[in-house]
């Protein structure tokens, strides 16, 4: 096997020196101990690289990929929606997968046009006229709305909701190091904003979550009011499946819609790659980060498509440029327009209406139980939080073993204390109900809860 080594001994005492470091032990210091192998393998001499692969292969056998080899409840911007057999095979064609950017457009019709729609669907969803060809995901969507508000009224206080996902509001916070914005987070009480409680002058974005991330739907209309009273751009990071049975962001007047689109068509896979939607209203259009494909006529009079605007990016405008972003999620956003148009309007009205029946049905069996009490009282689409009389990770791993995905403990999400839940945030479990759950897998859920609590 060492043939396969790609690093001789002199490689890797020149990449130490390099780095100042004395042996292999130092640089993987910062890995946890119990995760390290200090030792050999322990295989026996002598086996061939089929045996060495065989063992592996039941090692690996021996993990299991919780979203599918367990009833899944959790969710927390990653959802386990069913995902049709015609996606998958419309979107797995090689002409996407394979696809490049598409810098020229007389070789890249199809694709272009696969994007256009893609903006068409997210304009709808969003309530808003501009849409971008995606980003990212949802977090660097937040992030660019932040760039886009800065640009827009040369301000750097971000004003937040703390009912925007953890992961996001972490991801802002990073990129502020670097931009120097001010992040201010607004907390919850009963899983709703506390807007009367913070200062909103001078502030460059006022953003809001719909629902927020532990599930509640807020009233948007008091963040609108202050963004519309300091002259900031209202962002709403929203959840695009609600958006078949609730408003839109733009129906709440937001300014920007960021979303996750990893619902429509993209498995969960282990945390990416996703989805980022953006829209905009036309006021904020040359500072849209990445690119739009836009409809022409070519020189015969037929209908085409091109990139029309990318006049944010760094190759145009360079250091003027509000955004960076020079790419898009072109097979994530392929995806989501198949899923789109495959379910079509009532189609994603009865997945939102089945999410939602099948979550308060949930929520109504489990406040019946002892150890059990809501994190809010109010509404939600189809999520919501508990606080248990046990650590939400002690459950998570008894429930584990009845082959139940109980959802996420929300210490876990926000890696500790956390304006967004008041107290005792180790036993919140934040749980979701999608489509593919059935009654009786719900049911199950509910026994499962019950003895853990109970153990």
């Amino acid at each position: 096997m060492a043939d396969y080594l790609p690093h001789t001994t002199n490689d890797v005492e020149a990449m130490l020196q390099f780095l100042g470091m004395d042996s292999l032990d130092d640089l993987f210091a910062h890995i946890p101990a119990a995760v390290r192998l200090t030792s050999g393998l322990n295989l026996s001499e002598g086996l061939s690289e089929p045996d060495v692969a065989a063992i592996f292969a039941g090692y690996t056998a021996a993990n299991k990929a919780k979203a599918t080899a367990m009833t899944c409840f959790a969710g927390g911007g990653a959802y386990d929606h069913e995902v049709p057999a015609v996606v998958k095979a419309l979107a797995n064609r090689s002409e996407f997968v394979t696809a490049y950017t598409p810098y020229q457009p007389e070789v890249a019709q199809g694709v272009l046009q696969a994007i256009f729609e893609y903006q068409t669907l997210v304009s709808r969803l969003s309530g808003l006229p501009i849409p971008n060809a995606s980003l990212y995901d949802g977090a660097t969507a937040l992030v660019e709305a932040l760039n886009m508000a800065h640009g827009a009224t040369g301000r750097s206080k971000m004003v937040i909701s703390s009912g925007i996902h953890p992961h996001w509001r972490q991801v802002a916070r990073t990129f502020a190091r670097g931009t120097g914005h001010e992040i201010v987070e607004v907390p919850l009480r009963d899983g709703v904003t506390g807007w009367s409680s913070v200062d909103v002058s001078h502030a460059a974005a006022v953003v809001a979550g719909y629902p927020n991330y532990l599930g509640v739907l807020e009233d948007l209309t008091s963040a609108k009011s202050l963004a519309v009273e300091h002259d900031a751009l209202f962002i709403v990071g929203a959840d695009p499946v609600a958006a078949g049975v609730l408003k839109t962001a733009g129906q709440w007047g937001a300014d920007v819609f960021v979303g996750e689109g990893q619902a429509f068509g993209t498995a969960l896979s282990f945390g990416g790659p996703y989805l980022g939607l953006f829209a905009c209203t036309e006021a904020q259009v040359r500072r849209l980060p990445g690119r739009i494909v836009g409809e022409t006529v070519d020189s015969s009079g037929r209908r085409a498509f091109v990139t029309t605007l990318r006049a944010r990016e760094q190759d145009i405008r360079r250091e003027k440029a509000t955004s960076n972003v020079c790419t898009n999620q072109t097979l994530m956003a392929v995806t989501a327009a198949i899923q789109l148009g495959w379910l079509g309007t009532y189609g994603l009205r009865e997945i939102a209406t089945r999410c939602a029946q099948g979550a308060h049905y949930l929520f109504e069996q489990l406040m019946r139980l002892e150890g059990v009490e809501a994190v809010s009282t109010q509404p939600f689409f189809r999520e919501f939080a508990l606080r248990l009389s046990k650590p939400a990770s002690e459950v998570i791993a008894l429930m584990a073993e009845r082959e139940v995905l109980a959802g996420l403990a929300v210490d876990a999400l926000s890696g500790g204390p956390d304006p967004s839940v008041e107290d005792g945030i180790d036993r919140v479990l934040l749980v979701t109900v999608t489509e593919r759950r059935t009654k009786d897998e719900i049911d199950h859920y509910v026994t499962s809860l019950q003895e853990a609590l109970q153990r």
